[in-house]
């Protein structure tokens, strides 16, 4: 093995350490072992660093951008100040239409989150007007990430881990929704069209080099994860996490910040042994998941399905949780549907922190706010006071001390009348 080197980066750790309730050592010693990260570009100026992993708050992430079909760049922006808003703790540009660099430089400049995205979408985006989007060559590739760290991006999805063995798996998995990953089939396209390896894991030597000098992290893709609940944790997600597992080891002796990204559609009953199988495989490297989504059938509720498969697998040891919308599957994420989104995730996180005794200072403030019928804290504990307020206001009694569903009949009102508590 490669003499380890050390993780470096700029972030001054005794204030994100002070944010997750740790000591700076603890901090700095999990960061050197690659089991948090703290994805963070120097060139992206005004980012406030978060940790993610081992021992930490669990995260929430919310992905936007446009698409070719609709280019609103006003309105990524609002979802950019929505997402930050309601408590995301980063956000992902995934934009596919119009002026690609131009939108991820308005981006970065208008958030204080960290921001990843997704070079190949860009670098394919460009073969595409050239004429065809599988002629995009390993310069291309290449030279978009560098663009991308340039411009200040603290992290990027990289599907290293769709190979040419582990693609050929899905010959033999007889998959219901086969490849469901953009960037994944994206891969597993180019290196059918050209007979090459994926670039991303041929020379992966030459992205830790560019991720080093640059400082952004990897988030390594699932590229193969499933897209329903009948292919979860099978052959070619399994076989795409080993492959992953040796990257995030030469990753860490290369002295770069690597994180794990996951399924995906996964039953309930898989969750636990999904999280067990990322840690084992990748040696403990922050996970994170797209939901899970623990259902096929929530059309026009994937946030809700996303949001209990996200608690159960933060709780089992999960660290980041990428928002699901209420329009996932559907069509391109209005404002609305990514504050839906964002509040739902956080949800998840919050009720695993809690579980996993972190955070619940703010349940028990809002329980005695709720006993005070103090309503105004109520709202200000929410992590939605404008619905919170308008759902009281709605009931009629913005006046009175109880709620309009029990009035005078309130079970605490009763007791607190009848035996003083």
């Amino acid at each position: 093995m490669a003499t380890r080197k050390m993780i470096e980066t700029p972030v001054e750790m005794e204030g994100v350490a002070e944010t997750e309730g740790v000591e700076p050592d603890a901090l700095r010693r999990l960061l050197q072992e690659g089991r948090v990260v703290i994805p963070f570009n120097q060139r992206h100026a005004s980012v406030v660093p978060r940790a993610i992993g081992e021992g930490m708050s669990v995260k929430v992430n919310a992905n936007l951008g446009t698409s070719r079909d609709l280019v609103d760049v006003s309105q990524e922006l609002e979802k950019v100040r929505v997402a930050a808003r309601y408590g995301a703790d980063a956000v992902m540009d995934l934009s596919t239409g119009g002026n690609i660099g131009d939108i991820r430089r308005q981006v970065l400049r208008e958030c204080a989150l960290p921001v990843g995205t997704v070079p190949i979408y860009e670098a394919m985006c460009r073969a595409s007007e050239r004429g065809d989007p599988l002629a995009m060559t390993e310069e291309d590739l290449f030279g978009t990430i560098e663009q991308h760290a340039r411009d200040g991006v603290d992290f990027m999805t990289v599907h290293c881990g769709v190979t040419r063995t582990t693609a050929d798996t899905l010959k033999r998995a007889e998959r219901v929704t086969g490849v469901v990953s953009r960037g994944g089939a994206m891969l597993v396209a180019w290196m059918h069209e050209n007979d090459l390896e994926n670039p991303l894991y041929g020379d992966y030597d030459h992205l830790l080099d560019l991720a080093k000098d640059y400082g952004f992290a990897l988030s390594l893709g699932d590229g193969l994860r499933p897209g329903s609940i009948a292919d979860a944790t099978d052959a070619p997600q399994v076989e795409e996490l080993k492959v992953l597992g040796e990257l995030v080891e030469r990753a860490r002796d290369g002295g770069v910040q690597a994180m794990v990204e996951g399924p995906g559609h996964v039953p309930l009953d898989q969750i636990e042994a999904n999280v067990r199988l990322e840690k084992a495989i990748c040696h403990g490297a922050p996970f994170y998941v797209l939901g899970p989504l623990v259902c096929d059938v929530a059309a026009g509720y994937d946030h809700i399905a996303g949001a209990i498969g996200g608690a159960l697998a933060a709780y089992h040891g999960a660290d980041f949780l990428c928002y699901v919308t209420p329009s996932e599957h559907l069509s391109l994420p209005t404002v609305d549907d990514v504050r839906e989104g964002v509040i739902a995730s956080r949800i998840a996180a919050h009720a695993a922190d809690v579980a996993r005794g972190r955070g619940g200072d703010w349940d028990r403030r809002m329980s005695e706010a709720r006993r005070a019928f103090d309503w105004h804290q109520m709202y200000e504990l929410s992590m939605d006071p404008d619905k919170t307020k308008k759902y009281r206001e709605r009931g009629g009694a913005e006046g009175a001390q109880a709620c309009s569903m029990c009035g005078e009949l309130c079970a605490m009102k009763m007791i607190e009348r009848t035996m003083g508590k």
